[in-house]
């Protein structure tokens, strides 16, 4: 019984919805076992790539800028469940850890750019810095396959966690701790838990 249950649910799962010309689907990563640790050693740590994009008020943002804080990066759309869920967990922390060197940039994947974004942004109240990111971007962090994609960038600027779809907000909240503390204990962690959506073909 609890097989076909299962398949029941992965059935649901797999039907696709459309924004505009992209199919996705979601996705639960059934087999992923828990992280023992929230963020990777400082040892394993690879640069992030500096971007120039624009906010919404046409200013340049650059993560190079950031350099010196713990930037919480999502790349995330309007479409996408999944995205929604974390979207107020990010305005916490924001609203928590911003005076302590910490910051959320959201880079939105949406076609429509800041068509759709900007109002979706207006109307959850997003606190955080939001630009619309594109394809060029996207393969820079390795290509970003599946939404949310979400990674936890140290003080020096290196990729100290992944995270691939849903994952649990106190996985977050113990990274981002941990990263202010500038902890360099612990094993290496690309925590990919729950459910994700597809990036089809453009």
């Amino acid at each position: 019984m609890r097989a076909v249950c299962v398949s029941v649910l992965l059935a649901a799962l797999s039907v696709g919805c459309s924004s505009g010309s992209r199919t996705v689907k979601a996705l639960f990563k059934l087999d992923e076992p828990e992280s023992a640790a929230p963020v990777k050693p400082n040892k394993d740590r690879k640069p992030a790539p500096d971007f120039a994009l624009q906010d919404v008020n046409g200013h340049t943002v650059k993560l190079s800028d950031y350099r010196g804080k713990v930037v919480l990066l999502d790349f995330w759309a309007t479409w996408c469940g999944p995205c929604k869920i974390e979207i107020p967990w990010f305005q916490e922390f924001e609203r928590q850890n911003k005076d302590k060197g910490f910051a959320v940039i959201g880079v939105a994947m949406d076609e429509e750019g800041w068509d759709v974004v900007k109002p979706f942004a207006q109307e959850r109240s997003i606190n955080y810095r939001l630009v619309v990111g594109n394809d060029t971007i996207a393969q820079q962090f390795g290509g970003v396959d599946a939404l949310p994609t979400t990674f936890l960038i140290d003080r020096e600027g290196r990729i100290a966690s992944v995270h691939i779809g849903l994952s649990g907000k106190r996985d977050f909240e113990n990274g981002i701790q941990e990263l202010l503390q500038a902890s360099s204990s612990g094993n290496a962690s690309a925590h990919s838990a729950a459910p994700a959506v597809l990036v089809g073909a453009r």
